[in-house]
């Protein structure tokens, strides 16, 4: 490991319990900084509006640390939206933000999306499929960024059980993420865990950034960011345990390739691999041949659309 990252997991790794949320609220008020969260959902019922209740109870009314909760539904079947605007979010479609542009499918889509339908000088990302989730997700995130202002932006770190099994979740992390960041970015060594997706980032970083549409998202901000401000402006924060619902193999596979992909365009700009994935599933007669495409787009830093700049100004 490079000398500086082992400073950099020194300087800059926490624990949640580093700053309790009277501490962030004491902060707030002296910053007068506010505090958009954003939880993209897809088909996440079952988890969606515990989350939400959680976050209002604890960081709305008991420590009032969080101005807008923000669902944003990326075309859920199920009562996804119904559910999260019963605990008390506001609930956003992803299809009616910015509706000119043509929508991609992917999560990076709903998060470059969010930016336009929040206000917040920092924006929370939480993933809506956690189980037992704890407040610890958002202050640990958003704590550095209320104290300190050379933090620009801070991923959740955190054990990752696979069922029963303690630390073997973050597979695509462990064969695809982490290889890639050691190998090409080794100054983003020291995170833990570079794809979670409970992070929080400042505005004025996240509006400069390209989102990738895909499971991409979160590598390419990191390696966006990391040119953008240096690793000094980023930052960890141990939140404890991560439980949610796990992929298959298969999900994991495609996870792995739009992943692969954001790091082969970064590292080469204008040399594209061919952008799809052949996957095998048993049929009747055999090993079938699955062909996927890859996520190909990116959406340009938000600054960049009009709406938004307009937004600014007014």
């Amino acid at each position: 490991m490079l000398e500086e990252v082992e400073r950099w997991l020194v300087d800059r790794s926490w624990s949640a319990a580093d700053r309790p949320p009277r501490h962030l609220m004491a902060a707030k008020s002296a910053t007068g900084q506010t505090v958009s969260v954003v939880l993209p959902a897809l088909n996440e019922e079952e988890t969606v509006g515990d989350i939400v209740t959680i976050i209002r109870e604890e960081l709305v009314r008991r420590f009032p640390l969080i101005d807008e909760i923000v669902v944003v539904d990326s075309g859920s079947t199920d009562g996804t939206a119904r559910v999260a605007e019963a605990a008390g979010a506001r609930v956003a479609h992803r299809d009616a933000i910015l509706p000119h542009i043509p929508t991609a499918p992917g999560k990076g889509e709903v998060l470059w999306r969010s930016l336009h339908v929040t206000e917040g000088d920092i924006v929370c990302f939480v993933d809506a499929d956690l189980r037992d989730f704890s407040p610890d997700f958002v202050t640990g995130t958003i704590g550095p960024l209320l104290t300190d202002p050379g933090v620009a932006l801070v991923k959740a770190m955190y054990d990752r059980p696979l069922g029963s099994t303690p630390g073997q979740g973050g597979r695509v992390t462990e064969l695809m993420a982490r290889p890639l960041l050691n190998m090409h970015w080794p100054r983003l060594a020291g995170f833990v865990q570079p794809l979670g997706g409970e992070y929080a980032a400042r505005r004025s970083l996240l509006e400069r950034l390209p989102f990738p549409v895909g499971y991409g998202v979160e590598l390419g901000m990191l390696v966006d960011a990391l040119h953008l401000v240096g690793l000094d402006a980023l930052a960890q924060v141990d939140v404890g345990v991560r439980k949610h619902r796990h992929q298959d193999g298969q999900a994991l596979g495609r996870m792995a390739a739009a992943i692969y992909r954001t790091a082969q365009l970064r590292l080469a700009r204008g040399h594209l691999v061919r952008p799809s994935l052949t996957q095998f599933e048993r049929g009747e007669d055999g090993f079938e041949p699955r062909t996927h495409p890859v996520d190909t787009e990116e959406r340009p830093p938000m600054a960049q659309i009009p709406e938004y700049a307009a937004r600014q100004v007014a």
